[in-house]
């Protein structure tokens, strides 16, 4: 029978043609559909029982009818005519709740006539939850519509994770029966479970800006996630989830103890498909349509809740996506738990961010300046508060955990400088914020304070009217033995520094000037003819062993003899260098005693002056003392000015 049949759809009606007229009209949804009874009560008991009901039903309307017209005595042509009529009557069933919609109705009727149907992980569920339906149960008939559809459910979709967030996406629209029989349940722990086992470094691609088909990188990874069963796509099918669905997938991941990574993985990439502006670089997002804003909230502090505590390997990308979700949040008001602990999550991790991450935005009416200050300088106390928590915990290896803090606060100290002189600009930037977040970090975190001066330099210049006494307090945040001979020559020459600074600066440039000519001094002192001597003795020492190393021995200190006599007048050369710099350096240091000298005389009458309420300008002092110094440019991101000063050591060590 089902190579006559062939099934055709006109408009919004569905009929099966196989030589024989319809007899019955199920409607679903707003689809009509033109059937026989016989191959529906075949294999569907419901149908079955409604279809007998129907007929039982017409068989007691036509005995009523009979008796009527046994009654009547009318003629023999009106009841071949009501006859006829009852023959020609098609019997109507509506289904207007059947799970899949007609869709799903017309694939269960093929299977009913026969027609081989092509299961997949998108119409399974929905046919499994129709055969529920119409009770198409394998007690009524042998190899029917559940257990066909149990059976590949079963050996195929949940032996594949992409197979089975696509089987549980088809479930959103069918959940109610699709929860009770259980596969909402069993597809979320099979991708839980083929999840924990499979390897973690095949989950770092979708959280790239890129996306996860560009680069050499991307397709290495796809070709090995490809040999561990269909791995490189299913981040994508995870996308099309529905909220509540996810949700619950990410709680059983999470009861399972599965990798952070991968975890992080999921929700990065949810967040990154149906949250707009999280990437810098790609403003819309991956999805059609886009969520309304409480929808947003509601799925940002969803994946802010559930980001895992630890700390993940790409830490450089995780920063940027996280610090993406901040800015997000603040948009969207998202509450003070989920932006609190957000930040916290970055302070973890924030010696791997960069300064334009940083730069967050004000949003809020109450905040004047532009860029969010109070929230970058939480951030910083919470890296400073778990810095010192896990050097606390840290007993063994206390060495290498000291350098990993010490490097990691180096990092920090240089990227609040380069915040400091990026909003310090601002005119709305209060001199407390500007202090309280520069003196926030330690001591130990800048080397040099060339970057703090240059960010008080930009401050001072963009705020001329702040009083004398707010000047001296942004200029007490750096301090100026930090400062490199570079900084201290540009700082002499600020007039917009304060005159304690550059009298603090000229002190200090001093002293470093004073200690390198001490240094080359030590360098001179050191006589050339103990270098040879001592390669001399080497060779003596050696003499009183035999054989064949006695004679490597002569050798090797015959060549030690020659490589000091070479030193020596490579010494002898370089000393002469250094004794003319150092004649230069002593003309310096009498320059800079006698313009001292000068300062301290007018810094007395300053004072005097300024206790009646006069005070000369910034250029007036700088006349009297007569300093003669050229302008520079400091800049301590340079590597001159390190390099400079750490050549300047090896050479003072090598001399020595």
């Amino acid at each position: 029978m089902a190579h006559t049949e062939h099934p055709t759809t006109k408009g919004q009606a569905w009929f099966c043609t196989t030589g024989l007229p319809s007899d019955i009209i199920i409607e679903v949804e707003d689809m009509t559909f033109h059937l026989h009874k016989f191959p529906l009560m075949s294999k569907s008991r419901k149908l079955h029982e409604m279809i007998t009901e129907q007929e039982t039903n017409a068989s007691s309307s036509k005995i009523q009818k009979s008796a009527e017209r046994d009654n009547d005595c009318d003629g023999d042509e009106e009841i071949e005519e009501e006859e006829d009529n009852e023959e020609d009557q098609q019997y109507c069933i509506s289904f207007p709740d059947f799970p899949g919609g007609s869709e799903t109705f017309e694939t269960a009727a093929k299977f009913c006539y026969g027609v081989k149907i092509e299961l997949s992980a998108l119409n399974v569920a929905p046919l499994r939850c129709a055969g529920e339906y119409l009770e198409m149960t394998e007690e009524y008939s042998e190899d029917n519509l559940i257990s066909k559809t149990e059976r590949f459910l079963s050996q195929t979709v949940l032996k594949s994770i992409k197979d089975s967030i696509r089987t549980l996406n088809s479930c959103k629209n069918i959940l109610p029966l699709a929860e009770t029989l259980g596969i909402v349940q069993r597809c979320i722990d099979a991708v839980a479970v083929r999840a924990s086992a499979a390897d973690p470094s095949l989950f770092g691609w979708p959280v790239n800006d890129h996306g996860p088909g560009n680069g050499v990188e991307a397709s290495t990874r796809r070709k090995g996630a490809n040999r561990g069963g269909g791995m490189d796509s299913w981040f994508e099918e995870l996308g099309h989830l529905s909220l509540p669905l996810f949700k619950r997938l990410i709680s059983a991941m999470k009861s399972r103890d599965l990798s952070s990574e991968v975890i992080e993985s999921c929700l990065m990439y949810y967040a990154k498909k149906y949250i707009p502006g999280i990437s810098r670089s790609s403003r819309k997002t991956s999805s059609s349509s886009i969520p309304s804003e409480t929808e947003q909230r509601e799925l940002l502090e969803t994946v802010i809740t559930n980001l895992p505590t630890e700390i993940s390997s790409r830490t450089s990308t995780t920063t940027r996506i996280l610090f993406g979700l901040l800015r997000t949040a603040n948009i969207l008001n998202a509450s003070e738990a989920a932006r609190a602990a957000l930040e916290r999550k970055i302070g973890s991790q924030l010696e791997h961010a960069t300064l334009d991450d940083l730069l967050i935005p004000s949003y809020s009416y109450l905040n004047e300046t532009l860029y969010d200050v109070a929230c970058v300088e939480r951030i910083l106390g919470y890296f400073l508060t778990g810095l010192e928590e896990r050097s606390t915990a840290r007993i063994q290896g206390e060495e290498e955990n000291i350098s990993v803090r010490s490097t990691a606060l180096m990092l920090v100290g240089k990227l609040i400088d380069g915040y400091l002189s990026e909003i310090a600009s601002d005119n709305n930037l209060l001199p407390e914020k500007f202090c309280e977040l520069a003196v926030a970090l330690p001591d130990q975190a800048r080397l040099f304070d060339d970057g703090l001066y240059r960010a008080v330099d930009v401050y001072l210049k963009a705020h001329p009217w702040i009083s004398e006494a707010e000047r001296e307090q942004i200029c007490g945040v750096m301090d100026c033995q930090k400062l490199t001979l570079e900084a201290c020559t540009h700082a002499a020459q600020n007039e917009r520094l304060p005159l304690r600074a550059v009298v603090q600066v000229l002190f200090f440039e001093q002293l470093q000037l004073r200690q390198a000519i001490a240094g080359t001094l030590m360098v001179a002192d050191v006589n050339p003819e103990e270098i040879p001597r001592l390669s001399i003795m080497d060779v003596r020492e050696e003499e009183g062993e035999g054989g064949e190393q006695e004679e490597r021995t002569g050798v090797v200190g015959t060549g030690r003899a020659q490589e000091g006599s070479n030193t020596w007048r490579k010494t002898v050369r370089e000393n002469q260098v250094l004794r003319l710099d150092m004649d230069s350096m002593r003309t310096r240091v009498q320059e800079l005693e006698r313009e001292c000298s000068s300062m301290k005389k007018v810094i007395q009458k300053i004072d005097k002056v300024g206790k009646h309420g006069s005070r000369e300008g910034g250029g007036g002092w700088r006349k009297k003392l007569g300093c003669k110094f050229k302008t520079q440019v400091c800049d301590s991101h340079e590597p001159t000015v390190v390099e400079a000063k750490k050549g300047r050591g090896q050479r003072h060590q090598h001399q020595q």
